[in-house]
């Protein structure tokens, strides 16, 4: 008897994605109060090198998260999707909500920062298992010719989460005024993850596991030794191609949603809520972005999106954080403006995160899907997209050029779309229902 999309894949997107926006608000609640923790964590002798220390713990956190690719990757394909992304999200809301209860500097010096740096392992390790379980059980649950859009939705909750992250810490300060904040109020946001992940951990105990999983695991066709097959094997050739596509994505995803925040912070010196509003409201209207380019993708291919975003975003980079710069001076932030460029930069997170999902999917057989799909993704995205908050800030700290600041989010993205016009494939047109089908008849 042949699978079948099953009729509840629309539920299926709605609770992944809530999921995930929780799982990305504990993971960027933490750059979010980049500034704040630095006063609390680090000695302050060097106002420049605490920040600095604190984006590099932000950054470590992406570092590690192939690690945490590898070992929930291959939990994913042997154990199955649902249970394996249940344990990532535990491991992120307890190591996020745990950041709020620990002891200062002030109180314990230096192990405070170790202890900081310790849940920021455990938070990326988590998130490295996160998104390869999400992207395939959503992709694993939906029609063949509309996975671009779909996928799109799930796509969405990374940016979400961010918006998420800056509402919460918006609402504790107007709640607690800036005063209690910076003393204790910061460590509110990290608390509200607690309640959070059990809300997110309720919502996923309804779902199954995927269909197509489950008709693997049926027919005995489920891998013995994931890592071998994905990487010592003929298989590490599209390993390697997604890795080119995904740090091009990953430097464009972070240098236009997460370098806006601290570029607004730290070279237009706007404060934290202002910043905050700026920053959320752009978000939220250019959030649908990644929907509309992942059905985009469904009409005129993946390729040519993704491809595009990284382009544009090359070219264009310079000329816009520029401008940026010029509509937002302390007391003369020309609002709308500042909206609209950010908006702008969002699109182009769109054009190339929109559709990678269903990339990734595609491009990758069933049965070492959630291992193919993590550890390329968290490689380009932890390794390539989250060195941008710290090699900008450091770029610009050390010469005051937004130029020099640049470097790095214009060339990688430039390179990468070179590399990528020769090696990338189209995917649109696979169809991973029918290889299932294919390989059981065969």
């Amino acid at each position: 008897m042949a699978i079948q999309v099953p009729s509840d894949f629309r539920r299926v997107i709605v609770a992944a994605s809530v999921g995930n926006i929780i799982e990305w608000y504990d993971f960027y609640i933490f750059g979010s109060l980049a500034a704040v923790l630095s006063v609390k964590f680090f000695e302050q002798s060097h106002p420049v090198a605490a920040l600095l220390s604190t984006i590099a713990l932000f950054t470590a956190g992406f570092l590690i998260r192939p690690l945490g690719a590898f070992l929930f990757g291959w939990m994913g394909d042997r154990v199955g999707r649902k249970y394996t992304f249940l344990i990532t999200l535990s491991g992120m809301g307890l190591g996020t909500g745990a950041i709020g209860l620990i002891p200062t500097y002030q109180s314990i010096g230096l192990t405070a920062a170790f202890i900081l740096f310790g849940l920021r392992m455990i938070q990326g390790l988590c998130l490295g298992g996160e998104y390869g379980g999400a992207i395939t059980y959503v992709a694993e649950h939906v029609p063949d010719h509309s996975r671009g859009y779909y996928t799109g939705w799930l796509q969405t909750s990374p940016t979400l989460g961010i918006v998420v992250s800056l509402a919460v810490i918006v609402l504790t300060r107007t709640w607690a005024g800036n005063q209690a904040f910076d003393e204790w109020a910061w460590r509110v946001p990290f608390l509200v993850s607690f309640l959070l992940v059990a809300i997110a951990i309720y919502i996923r105990l309804q779902l199954q596991e995927t269909p197509i999983f489950q008709e693997i695991k049926a027919r005995g066709q489920m891998t013995r030794n994931p890592w071998r097959e994905a990487f010592l094997s003929a298989n590490i050739k599209y390993i390697l191609i997604a890795i080119v596509v995904l740090i091009g994505q990953g430097v464009v995803w972070y240098s236009g949603q997460f370098w806006a925040l601290y570029f607004l912070q730290q070279v237009s010196k706007v404060d934290a809520v202002t910043s905050a509003y700026i920053v959320g409201a752009a978000l939220l209207i250019g959030t649908p972005s990644l929907i509309f380019f992942g059905w985009l993708s469904d009409q005129i291919g993946r390729k040519s999106v993704i491809l595009g975003g990284m382009l544009l975003a090359a070219i264009t980079y310079y000329p816009l954080y520029l401008w940026l710069g010029m509509v937002t001076q302390p007391g003369h932030i020309n609002y709308p403006v500042a909206v609209f460029i950010i908006f702008i930069l969002v699109c182009y997170v769109g054009m190339v995160y929109g559709p990678v999902g269903a990339f990734l999917a595609e491009f990758f057989p069933a049965r070492i899907r959630y291992t193919s799909v993590s550890v390329p993704y968290h490689i380009g995205n932890g390794w390539g997209g989250g060195l941008v908050p710290f090699i900008t800030s450091a770029a610009f700290a050390a010469t005051g050029s937004i130029g020099y600041a640049l470097i790095y989010p214009i060339v990688v993205p430039a390179v990468c779309f070179v590399i990528a016009v020769f090696i990338m494939p189209e995917t649109r047109k696979t169809r991973i229902w029918e290889q299932i089908e294919a390989k059981a008849a065969s």
